[in-house]
């Protein structure tokens, strides 16, 4: 399951293991759309997968200059590895989290 995490949360999930962050906003189109896709790819468990709303959570995107939703970034160790923007389809997503 897919957890919405606070600032606190975040710093604990990403200094543990590889694990993809989707950096969001309710109010974002794609990123509702991208939501669904998250989903689906969380049912195959090839990653953890947390959400930040940056509404709620305006230090964190800001320490991490998230610019434009949706964003994802995977972190490995507590250190980030790789960031896209944008929507992405299910094996587009699957791709670029695999690579």
């Amino acid at each position: 399951m897919i957890k919405h995490v606070n600032e606190k949360e975040f710093n604990e999930k990403i200094n543990t293991k590889r694990v993809l962050v989707d950096f969001f906003a309710t109010w974002c189109g794609p990123c509702k759309m991208l939501s669904l896709v998250m989903e689906k790819l969380d049912k195959k468990d090839l990653i953890p997968i947390i959400k930040v709303d940056i509404d709620e959570e305006q230090a964190l995107a800001e320490r991490y200059g998230i610019t434009a939703v949706p964003t994802l970034i995977i972190f490995e160790n507590g250190n980030e590895v790789k960031r896209i923007t944008g929507f992405m389809s299910e094996n587009e997503l699957e791709n670029w989290v695999m690579k």
